[in-house]
């Protein structure tokens, strides 16, 4: 992004208080534009397609919908909008479907002003941002819900770093058979659909 541009942000919460008190907190930033605001998953896709944003703040409960699944809706209709979920819920559950979905980043409703902000320009920029009780959490191996196994794991950087099943295979000692075998558990375990999805999601857990 240019960083003569302001970045365009669409708020979206059921709780019109809470819509109103962020957008006071960021209309007095210079380089944050509010552009539009919802209340449901409907209004955020019809305002969308009127008003281009480059970021959409985002609660989980919408009267609608949920925000995740509004997330991987999102992130088929507009893949260059980014998504940065705010939220009351720090379930470890919550934020790995929400990176699954396609969230650049998580974050607690009791942050810091400061912290939304750090939050949304670092997502602006490419980047990725997760609360800090929420980062702990997600490289917490004992809190892992999926029970991945260090194989799996291992896997799952490998992935993230662009190799291939014959180069896994090489690299581990293993049959390329063995690691496919392994990339359909990690699939099974996360819920994920698809190998594309599979690597978009080792490349947010890569990021942490």
């Amino acid at each position: 992004m240019n960083s003569g541009n302001p970045i365009r942000i669409v708020l979206v919460d059921d709780h019109a208080l809470v819509r109103e008190g962020i957008r006071a907190l960021l209309t007095v930033m210079p380089r944050i534009e509010v552009v539009g605001e919802a209340e449901s998953a409907a209004e955020a896709l019809e305002l969308l397609d009127r008003r281009p944003a480059d970021l959409l703040l985002l609660d989980i409960g919408l009267k609608d919908t949920n925000g995740l699944e509004l997330t991987r809706t999102l992130d088929r209709q507009y893949p260059n909008l980014k998504v940065l979920i705010l939220s009351m819920y720090d379930n470890i559950e919550h934020v790995r479907t929400a990176i699954r979905a396609g969230a650049r980043g998580y974050v607690l409703k009791d942050a810091s002003s400061r912290e939304i902000v750090a939050a949304i320009e670092a997502i602006a920029a490419g980047g990725s941002f997760y609360s800090s009780e929420v980062a702990r959490k997600l490289a917490d191996r004992g809190s892992d819900p999926q029970n991945l196994t260090p194989r799996e794991h291992q896997i799952l950087r490998m992935l993230a770093q662009g190799l291939d099943s014959k180069a896994m295979a090489r690299e581990l000692d293993i049959s390329v058979r063995t690691v496919e075998t392994h990339r359909l558990s990690i699939r099974r375990k996360l819920n994920i659909d698809g190998f594309a999805a599979l690597i978009k999601y080792a490349l947010s857990a890569s990021r942490l």
